[in-house]
Formats: structure tokens, C-alpha cells, sequence
């Protein structure tokens, strides 16, 4: 039978707990996404990421880890990260009145913060950070806001290769989002289902060409909770059109397909209905989704949800409406770190790290 472990699931509190061992000894469990309330300090961090990797050192441990309001870990030596716009401010100074002088400070400074960011997390064993945010900054949407790099496309694609450039030189993976572009829908996904209503040659045209233009250094891509109506009528994660035809196909893209938190009830919305968790893990990987993330859920009775869905997608797999993806499990592999992460006594020491702190906005 072939394997393919497609689900990021969570935890509770700042240690493992026998279930969570449980859950994540199962063969359908890719990872783990941290929150804040998995964090005390960093020992502890290093602690339960050894822990996780005791229990099957393939599991992937992720976290939204971008600087600015969305940062996980901010105290007891890890840096405060600054909003991306922040970089795309930088690149509209002049400097020192040299051309371009302003552009190429704000490229060197998100080289440091995805360096700085990645070499952080990778010291205490988190192996992955879902960033960058790719999504134009269209004024409209506040939950992207201060997220996005800027408004202009070709800025947002040259600032954020520099800082995927930043997590390569520390030896993390990317993972561009939220395809095709969050950034001109003012419906925040967390509690509603944005709907954009421009065709598809505009929103190629516009907000989803830094996947075009960044398609060979991508790891992975994460599709909006949004609908696109005149391209389909589903959300783009549960959308094959999207994700194969437009993405896959059109694109050219090769990477990890991940979906946003299916956890969110906006998100789980197909035709006017509510899916149940299971539906929605089932819809996305059917659309060509290669992983599925299950957020916030192991706090809530126990995590009997996140047993549901386990139990309900082995029970798919073996009636036939689920068929694993080699493909996708060689892809999920792919986001783990293949160098050595460096202690952190050795990194805020080391010479690279520390310049790369001066450069920062």
C-alpha cells in the first residue's frame, strides 16, 4: 500500500501528551503545525521538536512564523521580525540617492530576516515556517495588511526571492501563499468566505504573478480560502482547477501543495454547505492538495476531531475513496531540512547571523 501522510494536525500544550504520541505515530500524520501556547521558552522548544522526532523523524515540524503580528516565538532570544511591508518601505527610499539604491537595501535586509528567521527556528528543531506572503497589498484586506511586501508585483516577487534566498542559506524550505492572492478581497477568511469576482486573465495578470514569475524556487504554495467566481465556484483549495489545471498545468508548478486551516468553518464551505472536517481533508486532497492542515483542534474535547478524521481517511483509504499519492508524499519529504542546524549558542555567536541582524529594518 503506498504511503502518503497528508494531514498537519496540532497540540495541545508545551509537551506531548500519550495521545498526541498516538496521533502522531500515525501513519496518516505529516506534521506538526506549533502555535504560541506550545511555547515557554526556548528549551522547552527544543525539547518537545526532539520529542516529535523520537516518535518518527520524518514527521515535519511547522509553524506561521513571518515577523510582524503573525510570530509565534518572540521572546527569550528570538528576534522580532518586522512586517514585510516594512520591506517594501525600505525599497522605496532612495538611500544615498543612488538609483535603485533603496531596492537593493530592502533585497539584502529580507535576505536577513528569512536567514535570521530560519536559523532561529531550525536551532530549536522546527524544521519549517509556512512564509512568505505573496499577496498584493490591494488596501482591502486586513487580515494581509502589514503582511504583504507591496502593492506592485514585481516588487512583492524580487523582495520575497531575496528572503526565500535567506531561508536557503539556513536550510529551510519555502512556502509562498495564498495562492492566487488574498490581498484584494476585504472578507477576512477566518470567519467569512471571501469571494473575488474578477476574471481569470486579471487576477493572472495582476495578483498571481509572483507564482508565475517565481515557480523555480518555490517549495511550496498554500491556495487562498477565497472563491474566485468566475473561475470556479469552489474555494481554491477544494478547487482542481486551481490546483491542477492553473497551478500544476498552466504554472508549471511541482512543489508541495498545503492547504490553509480547514479548522475554520468560512473555510469549509462547497456550494452554500458546511463540510465536516473529514469532507474538507477529503475535497482538498481530491482537488490535488498534498497536504492538509487541521489547526487549533487537539484543545477542543480532547481532539476526538482530529481522531474522527484519522480514523475516517484510513477508513477512505481502504474503500477506495481515497487513494494515497506517492507523488505527494516524495513532495512532503522534500520540505525537510537535508543540513544541520546549528545550536543556538554557536548561531548568535557566528559572524553571519549577526550581520545579518545589523541589516534588518
Amino acid at each position: 500500500m503506498t504511503l502518503h501522510a497528508p494531514l498537519i494536525l496540532d497540540i495541545a500544550g508545551t509537551a506531548l501528551s500519550d495521545v498526541d504520541r498516538r496521533r502522531l505515530a500515525h501513519p496518516l500524520t505529516g506534521g506538526l503545525i506549533l502555535f504560541g501556547r506550545n511555547w515557554q521558552s526556548r528549551a522547552q522548544l527544543t525539547a518537545l521538536c526532539a520529542d516529535v522526532k523520537s516518535i518518527r523523524p520524518d514527521l515535519l515540524i511547522a509553524v506561521d512564523h513571518e515577523g510582524g503580528r503573525v510570530q509565534r516565538f518572540r521572546t527569550d532570544g528570538f528576534t522580532h521580525l518586522p512586517p514585510m511591508r516594512a520591506f517594501g518601505e525600505l525599497w522605496m527610499q532612495d538611500g544615498k540617492g543612488l538609483p535603485g539604491s533603496g531596492a537593493m537595501k530592502a533585497c539584502e535586509a529580507a535576505t536577513s530576516a528569512g536567514f535570521v528567521l530560519a536559523s532561529e527556528l531550525r536551532a530549536c528543531g522546527v524544521d519549517f515556517s509556512f512564509t512568505p506572503v505573496l499577496d498584493l497589498d490591494h488596501g482591502e484586506s486586513g487580515v494581509i495588511g502589514d503582511r504583504a511586501f507591496a502593492r506592485d508585483p514585481r516588487m512583492v516577487s524580487l523582495l520575497a526571492r531575496s528572503l526565500m534566498q535567506g531561508l536557503l542559506q539556513a536550510g529551510m524550505a519555502n512556502c509562498g501563499k495564498h495562492f492566487p492572492g488574498h490581498g484584494a478581497v476585504k472578507a477576512d477568511s477566518h470567519v467569512a468566505l471571501p469571494v473575488d469576482q474578477r476574471s481569470l486573465k486579471a487576477i493572472l495578470a495582476d495578483d498571481a504573478l509572483p507564482y508565475t514569475w517565481l515557480g523555480s524556487v518555490l517549495t511550496a504554495v498554500m491556495p487562498a480560502h477565497v472563491i474566485y467566481s468566475k473561475v470556479d465556484d469552489r474555494p481554491a483549495g477544494f478547487s482542481s482547477r486551481w490546483v491542477q489545471e492553473i497551478l500544476r498545468g498552466q504554472l508549471g508548478f511541482d512543489g508541495v501543495v498545503c492547504t490553509d486551516d480547514l479548522s475554520m468553518a468560512a473555510a469549509r464551505q462547497i456550494g452554500g454547505r458546511e463540510l465536516s472536517y473529514t469532507e474538507a481533508v477529503l475535497s482538498a486532497l481530491q482537488a490535488g492538495c498534498d497536504l492538509a492542515l487541521l489547526c487549533n483542534r487537539s484543545t477542543v474535547d480532547g481532539g476526538a476531531e482530529l481522531d474522527q478524521v484519522l480514523d475516517d481517511l484510513a477508513e477512505a483509504q481502504l474503500k477506495g475513496r481515497w487513494v494515497p499519492d506517492e507523488a505527494s508524499e516524495e513532495r512532503r519529504l522534500n520540505l525537510l531540512p537535508r543540513t544541520p542546524a546549528r545550536p543556538w549558542d554557536e548561531l548568535v555567536r557566528a559572524r553571519d547571523y549577526m550581520q545579518a541582524l545589523d541589516r534588518l529594518p
